[in-house]
């Protein structure tokens, strides 16, 4: 078993420490205006060309940089140290359109994997969130072989700048779930709000409406009735680079937490040579270093897995919600006791750690709320065992 780091993942740890530094100093002016500039954008978009670093999970022959899915959490990992959720400039296609057709991937893949469109995942609605099963959102076939798209979506992160939508809907009268690329300037998609969320986003997350949206036949992304399995496969992708990011977050914090704390003089001494203090940098050093194992060994499980086995996959989608449960709640720990630390200053936004003190609050909300991910490891354990959830993978005949 080997856990150093390979030259090829030093190497992508490094490029992805290198941008991350780049658009560090965007931090600021995010802040500061609710978002970046058009100039700003441009400047990031070319340092993420530069870097080889764009569309991580997209294989190389559509645009992408291809990489394993350990080597995208090494990425992630290193992004997630952006405050005002600028790791989002650094653009990765939602994975749905790894089943697009020849046709699909010309028009949307290849274009999103340089960065010259981007998508926008709409799946929650007001009334289907956790539950993304109680989506009510319609496709009614209009007898020309296209669908009439009526509904409305929540919560559309990238929303406001997405080029086309990946949407779920119910084909009726069967009520399959299914995706559909939409592009937002199709008749009848309207942006009807755009709330303001407790951190400072680089993007919005609009609620969208779909008024008699009619869309042809070639929109459908991977099958009548599949919507459902290409949004859990989604939500696994994702849980997983929520957990390599918020860990790449909590060491961020922690090393400004332990900076002050070797700075600041009070009672005549150092606050690092106080218990308490010392108390907590030990426990978010637990916290991180646990958590971006678990995190590293089960993007490592994602590379070696059969993605023919059926058992095996939904075994890995209960994995994915560990390290997202583990490490979401971890990071809240690390970047709480970090505000503590730097006392008043931590509760002002020009300082990075009041910020990833509000941004890392939503990451045990979305793409599956920390009481979903109890339930489905939950689950897990009680369809299939302990076994697989509990020890580390190993091929036939190694025991």
């Amino acid at each position: 078993m080997e856990f150093a780091y390979s030259p090829r993942l030093a190497d992508l740890k490094e490029r992805a420490r290198a941008l991350t530094d780049t658009i560090m100093q965007f931090e600021d002016e995010c802040e500061r205006n609710n978002g970046i500039s058009d100039e700003s954008h441009a400047t990031i978009k070319a340092a993420v060309l530069a870097s080889g670093l764009q569309a991580i999970n997209t294989p190389v022959e559509y645009g992408g940089a291809g990489l394993t899915v350990l080597e995208q959490a090494v990425v992630q990992d290193e992004l997630g140290k952006l405050t005002n959720a600028l790791w989002d400039t650094v653009w990765r296609p939602a994975n749905p359109l790894t089943h697009a057709t020849p046709e699909q991937r010309e028009r949307y893949l290849i274009p999103g994997a340089r960065g010259d469109r981007r998508d926008a995942v709409a799946i929650s609605e007001a009334n289907a969130g956790s539950d993304f099963s109680a989506a009510s959102t319609t496709a009614t076939p209009d007898g020309n072989g296209g669908y009439i798209i009526n509904g409305e979506k929540w919560f559309v992160t990238v929303g406001d700048v997405a080029d086309y939508l990946i949407v779920l809907a119910n084909v009726e009268p069967e009520h399959a779930a299914t995706i559909f690329l939409i592009d937002v300037d199709t008749p009848g998609v309207k942006i009807k709000h755009i709330p303001r969320y407790t951190h400072t986003f680089v993007y919005e997350h609009p609620e969208f409406t779909f008024e008699n949206v009619r869309v042809g036949a070639d929109a459908v992304l991977g099958g009548i009735g599949q919507g459902h399995d290409l949004t859990r496969d989604w939500f696994t992708e994702e849980r997983l680079m929520i957990g390599a990011r918020t860990i790449g977050a909590a060491e961020r914090a922690l090393t400004l937490a332990v900076d002050w704390a070797r700075e600041r003089v009070q009672g005549g001494e150092p606050l690092i040579n106080r218990q308490l203090i010392q108390g907590m940098i030990a426990d978010s050093v637990v916290d991180i270093t646990t958590n971006r194992a678990l995190t590293h060994q089960v993007a490592w499980e994602f590379d070696q897995a059969d993605p023919n086995d059926a058992d095996l996959r939904k075994t890995l989608h209960a994995k994915a919600a560990t390290v997202k449960l583990a490490a979401s709640e971890a990071s809240n720990r690390v970047v709480d006791r970090a505000v503590q630390i730097f006392g008043g200053r931590g509760y002002i936004r020009d300082y990075p750690v009041e910020r990833l003190w509000r941004e890392l609050r939503v990451d045990r909300i979305w793409e599956g709320t920390s009481e979903i991910q109890r339930l489905v490891i939950a689950n897990e354990a009680n369809k299939r065992g302990l076994d697989n959830l509990l020890s580390f993978r190993y091929e036939a005949g190694e025991k």
